[in-house]
């Protein structure tokens, strides 16, 4: 039976958003409580790089998880591969909830911590190419960028969830009762919410155009790399600015900002009001996807955070809530002008029976290099020059590679998804 093209929407937003919760919530805690609980003999900043780099550790398992999702969802549909995500994530999630601390049992405690975040990183990489697939593949071409979008939104409502959530703890509590009890209760929250989750997604339909595709008998990884080669380079570039800006943005912040000895609750409140705006303006940079073109919107993006980044570090630095918050804002609006129309753009280049594939393996390669890296190594320059700008070089570099990759594509948009592109 048919399902509506705004329940589809709904069951992908409330689903993404669930699982970014608990991926971001990871970052956030790693910033502000990991360094302490799980890596204690280490000097601050040394402790918070150690826990980056076991947060980093999530992105490397995404590829994997892309490709196995990515398979099944071109063999058997984009909506059992989404339930089972759900539910992998959230269990993870969960359990590092529960996880001893290292004063209990040692060094088994961040080896634990380690093994649940692979985990969030395999889910993770399957559901993505999911979510965003079972839109564009409801959706007509006409809105497939407005509406792929929403799924889009779900990462800054998954990063305004866990950053609301660890604000109203932060104010709520001393230091001392959040270290030894308070960060656990978003991590278990998550339990809640999967079931959410779970009961929204189970109602929803399969993708029209998956279940009309003919059936192929080459494994859709060969498809993809006999066919698409071009195409999996494109997405990997196009994510670079995307990827590394909005983990600099949302997740290094937090660091930066106590190293500046700036106050939790400022930052923290900051990032809160910036992703609510990111939120709402990301299917605007989608719809307007839809008038103009994706490439156009991307390139604007990807131009304007290469120089943002360079007034980002300052106005933070100077501790005023309002500077922070618009250094955050602004950075962001540029972020959502890529975010927005990605998910249609990268629909749009690969066929039916490979597009799974094709979009979970370029976006999540990029997401180890991009993603993965973009926090351990903002701390590494930050501890090596005593200084930002090392980092908006690198972030600058990041831009320029983005612009010549999204320059290089051709443009998707309006393509008629069950065109075998291939053929």
């Amino acid at each position: 039976m048919a399902t509506s093209i705004k329940k589809i929407v709904g069951a992908s937003l409330i689903g993404t958003t669930i699982e970014w919760y608990d991926f971001f919530l990871y970052g956030s805690a790693a910033a502000l409580v990991f360094n302490k609980l799980f890596f204690p003999e280490s000097d601050p900043l040394t402790g918070t790089l150690l826990a980056f780099l076991t947060y980093a550790v999530g992105f490397v398992a995404r590829p994997l998880g892309g490709l196995v999702f990515g398979h099944f969802g071109d063999r058997v549909g984009r909506k059992t591969l989404l339930v089972v995500s759900l539910l992998l994530m959230g269990a993870a999630t969960f359990l590092i909830g529960c996880l001893p601390t290292h004063a209990a049992i040692g060094a088994a405690a961040p080896l634990l911590l380690t093994v649940l975040r692979l985990v969030q990183g395999f889910a993770l990489g399957g559901e993505w190419g999911g979510a965003v697939l079972i839109v564009s593949e409801h959706g007509d071409s006409a809105r497939r960028g407005f509406w792929a979008s929403w799924p889009q939104a779900g990462a800054p409502g998954g990063n305004l969830l866990a950053t609301g959530v660890l604000a109203v703890l932060a104010a709520v509590q001393s230091e001392s009762a959040f270290l030894s009890w308070g960060w656990r209760v978003p991590f278990l929250l998550s339990g809640v919410l999967v079931l959410i989750g779970l009961w929204i997604r189970l109602s929803i339909s399969e993708s029209p155009v998956f279940r009309q595709a003919p059936k192929e008998e080459t494994p859709p990884i060969v498809t993809v790399l006999r066919h698409h080669r071009r195409d999996v380079l494109i997405a990997i570039g196009a994510r670079l600015a995307e990827n590394i800006s909005f983990y600099l943005l949302t997740v290094f912040v937090i660091t930066y900002a106590k190293a500046e000895k700036i106050d939790n609750s400022t930052v923290l409140n900051a990032v809160l009001i910036a992703s609510a705006i990111h939120f709402l303006t990301i299917p605007v940079w989608g719809a307007l996807s839809d008038r103009v073109g994706r490439r156009p919107i991307y390139l604007a993006g990807a131009a304007g955070i290469g120089v943002w980044i360079f007034a980002f570090f300052p106005l933070v630095g100077t501790g005023n809530f309002l500077a922070i918050t618009l250094a955050v804002t602004v950075g962001l609006l540029f972020h959502g002008m890529m975010y927005g129309p990605q998910a249609a753009f990268f629909a749009e280049l690969f066929a039916t029976r490979s597009r799974y594939t094709g979009v979970s393996i370029g976006a999540q390669l990029s997401a180890i290099v991009a993603g993965a890296l973009a926090p351990v190594i903002a701390v590494a320059l930050l501890r090596e020059y005593d200084s930002t700008i090392p980092i908006s070089i690198y972030l600058g570099i990041a831009a320029l590679l983005t612009l010549f990759a999204v320059y290089k594509a051709r443009e998707t948009q309006g393509r008629d998804l069950a065109e075998r592109i291939h053929a």
